[in-house]
């Protein structure tokens, strides 16, 4: 199912443009939140379906898309998707996917040489393709005026020194081959570790566990508060059920750890939780503390 949209908030100073490549059913709930019960699928099923879950065929509808934050004056992305056409043949879903980033970003009025700011809250292949664009044979920046912000714990398990990722991601080498280390030949690569202050609204902190350097985006102005969490989340039953990680957690452990953390911090701040690939009209969700665990409410009223 391709649903191109963008979509807009205004939380403080910060407006928040939500850009979707695509959504809809993508691979079977065990094949990637494995260690949820499955009874809490159709305890849930009442709003679980459509937007984050098709019963019929027991698949995650998830969300390909890039968040852009306009702040101080300047424009920042979110994360780039899979990109466009990239030699993928150990991730059959994304070998040759003909994702069109630049052309969602454009629709929402954000042009290539406009972007200041690059996030890439960890280093996996959905989370960096479009990072690039090839020109002439060669994979340069797809933004040539942009800084890109890259986990330098990421940055080594997942380049040449950590070998790759060792195994850990299917086309590893390709992956960073083409979308990371172009970005350090040309100079715009920033590595950072701990934590690392865009501007007076964003703050980048390492949340390790998922990956090495896996990171969330905090963003703060005003009364209003956000945390981009990445892949923290993959579905809102990982709400429900916080201990449950996805197959691709390399650290199990530190990965329940940090989603313990991260979550408790959002219920008690009143930090809007923004995953990743959460599907559905919001894409985003508000997490309360209750029953000796967390609820969540979707907004899809607040304007998303």
């Amino acid at each position: 199912m391709m649903n191109e949209s963008v979509h807009r908030l205004v939380l403080g100073d910060v407006e928040v443009i939500r850009v979707v490549e695509w959504q809809g059913p993508f691979v079977p709930v065990p094949d990637l939140v494995a260690e949820t019960a499955g009874e809490v699928w159709k305890d849930n099923a009442d709003w679980l379906a459509p937007d984050h879950w098709e019963p019929d065929t027991d698949r995650l509808v998830l969300a390909l898309q890039t968040w852009v934050l306009r702040s101080g004056g300047r424009t920042v992305l979110v994360d780039t998707g899979v990109g466009k056409g990239r030699e993928r043949p150990g991730s059959p879903p994304f070998h040759h996917w003909q994702g069109d980033l630049l052309g969602c970003l454009a629709k929402a009025g954000v042009r290539p040489r406009d972007v200041d700011v690059v996030v890439n809250t960890h280093l996996h292949i959905d989370h960096v393709g479009g990072n690039t664009v090839e020109a002439d044979g060669e994979w340069i920046p797809a933004f040539p005026n942009a800084q890109y912000l890259i986990p330098a714990a990421d940055d080594f398990h997942f380049g040449p020194d950590g070998m790759y990722g060792n195994g850990s991601q299917a086309d590893g080498r390709l992956i960073y081959e083409d979308s990371v280390a172009p970005i350090h030949r040309a100079g715009q690569a920033v590595r950072w570790d701990g934590s690392h202050r865009i501007d007076e609204h964003l703050t980048l902190e390492s949340a390790p566990g998922h990956t090495p350097g896996s990171s969330v985006l905090r963003l703060a102005s005003g009364g209003d508060r956000a945390v981009f969490v990445g892949d923290l989340l993959h579905s809102p039953v990982q709400i429900l059920q916080p201990c449950c990680n996805s197959t691709a957690c390399l650290d199990s452990e530190q990965a329940v750890a940090t989603r313990l953390r991260i979550l408790q911090r959002a219920a008690d701040q009143r930090e809007l939780v923004v995953p990743a690939h959460f599907a559905g009209a919001a894409g985003a969700v508000e997490v309360r503390r209750g029953g000796g665990g967390f609820t969540l409410t979707e907004i899809s009223g607040r304007g998303l």
